[in-house]
């Protein structure tokens, strides 16, 4: 029998953050399509109408639980100037390869199961864009030409990213570092031309890992 929680009146948005936190933990369980909002109200330990009129159906409640998850994400992702950009995109990395790791079903879910779904690619596209921009905020650029140039590259790189992430998350081709250190070499690479100043001077070497 699952473990329902514990029932006590709560306010809307003390329900709505239940209700997001165990819909969180089932779809990180099991696959899209193993999940139930019946199931998402018995382990709430409430009605499967009260449920529905926080959430209208299970795509919607998935949507609120993705949608926190990135602003979550977007938090943990902080891009201090104080330090270096190698610093900040192990940081970055890692908090994004922690959440797709714990929840391998959700993120797979949001892009591939729902991957032509309009509410959930706003999501994606919305925080690849956050992230964008906030690199763009700590790289030393010459001026708007540069600036275009390296928006773009910027851009290019975390689609690749997230397509590699996903595909890594279906098949470990390597390990997690070797994941990590590959995707922030492209972009090391791919900047260097753009900037003035080389962005992380002696990394790239050949058999180089981050924090070696």
């Amino acid at each position: 029998m699952p473990v329902h929680e514990r029932r006590r009146r709560l306010s809307p948005a003390e329900r709505r953050a239940q209700l997001l936190s165990v819909g969180a933990r089932l779809f990180a369980e099991r696959p899209y399509e193993g999940v139930l909002m019946e199931e998402v109200a018995e382990r709430a330990g409430v009605s499967r109408a009260l449920l529905y009129r926080h959430f209208a159906s299970k795509h919607e409640l998935f949507a609120a639980v993705y949608r926190e998850a990135s602003a979550d994400l977007l938090a943990r992702s902080r891009f201090d100037p104080g330090d270096t950009l190698v610093e900040q995109l192990v940081e970055g990395m890692d908090a994004h390869l922690d959440y797709f790791i714990a929840n391998r079903h959700a993120v797979l879910a949001a892009n591939r199961v729902l991957a032509g779904d309009q509410v959930i690619q706003t999501i994606i596209t919305e925080e690849l864009d956050a992230l964008r921009g906030r690199l763009l905020g700590v790289l030393p650029l010459a001026d708007e030409r540069a600036r275009l140039a390296v928006s773009q590259v910027l851009r290019s790189w975390l689609v690749f990213v997230r397509v590699l992430v996903i595909d890594w998350l279906t098949e470990e081709s390597c390990t997690r570092t070797e994941l990590r250190d590959a995707c922030i070499g492209a972009v090391l690479g791919a900047l260097r031309p753009l900037l003035p100043v080389d962005p992380a001077p002696g990394w790239g070497h050949r058999g180089h890992t981050i924090g070696t």
